[in-house]
């Protein structure tokens, strides 16, 4: 698998977090397919070259391109046959619904139709001319042609930016403050704009923290890592991390000092079992 990340235009960075682009053969990975873990992120995902599909409730749902991948409670996976390009647009949970101008939701993989779709021709011939740079170039011009939308709300902006700063670790009641609003009033405004809770997605948020911490450092103390991102103890940990990525600190760190698993830098959602 090869993975590259793509800082956003300045005047994008508040909504987009990078911009990215994946190939992945099929064909090199297990059957029980690739695994997507969760992560505090929406995405907007383009696919092109072989057909791929996801497994939804014991069953292959096929998907079209672009799709949503938003928040996820549990890990995923991918089939496919062959080679599959996919390129990304990392986008804050609190802001991507703005930004598309689509309804707020919660389901972790959405099939839309948006007047986005209309890139996918001419993305697929850079694509397969191998010009990703100019792709991805196109997917900016795009949304900074688009943004007549309305903003999103300052206040959630706020509560957004405490949230990412704490890494999740944040109770409600301190992001209410960093927003400037009452716990009540956040929640309501957070989930019409989000379609998920403050507390929902600080939980994915410390996930992600502790497992992009155990990638790269397994032997690191649990006891020192709940301390820090504010879990009640170690067992509170352990217990959201098995909910979340299906297996526990200790074998996911285990799996990390083998090295069997592909990675960038900065940790990509895909991550081959």
């Amino acid at each position: 698998m090869h993975h590259q990340e793509f800082e956003p235009p300045e005047e994008l960075r508040g909504t987009i977090q990078n911009f990215w682009h994946t190939s992945i053969d099929f064909d090199d990975i297990p059957t029980t397919g690739f695994e997507v873990l969760p992560d505090g992120y929406t995405e907007i995902i383009f696919l092109f070259g072989n057909a791929c599909s996801i497994a939804q409730q014991d069953e292959l749902q096929p998907l079209t391109s672009p799709f949503l991948m938003g928040l996820l409670g549990k890990p995923v996976l991918l089939h496919g046959t062959g080679r599959l390009e996919v390129l990304g647009i990392k986008c804050f949970p609190w802001t991507v619904f703005d930004l598309l101008r689509i309804p707020p939701g919660n389901d972790g993989v959405r099939l839309f139709k948006h007047p986005i779709v209309g890139l996918q021709p001419s993305l697929a011939k850079h694509v397969e001319a191998g010009q990703i740079v100019e792709a991805l170039d196109e997917l900016k011009r795009y949304f900074l042609n688009d943004r007549k939308h309305p903003a999103t709300n300052n206040m959630i902006l706020k509560a957004g930016t405490a949230m990412s700063e704490a890494k999740g670790s944040l109770p409600v009641s301190r992001v209410a403050e960093a927003a400037h609003a009452t716990v009540r009033t956040l929640e309501r405004k957070f989930k019409q704009a989000a379609g998920y809770t403050v507390k929902d997605l600080s939980g994915l948020m410390r996930f992600e923290e502790v497992r992009n911490h155990l990638w790269f450092h397994p032997d690191a103390s649990l006891a020192g890592l709940a301390q820090e991102l504010g879990y009640a103890d170690q067992a509170h940990l352990s217990k959201e991390f098995k909910r979340y990525s299906g297996t526990t600190p200790a074998a996911f760190a285990r799996k990390a000092k083998d090295r069997k698993w592909t990675i960038s830098q900065n940790f990509v959602a895909f991550v081959q079992d």
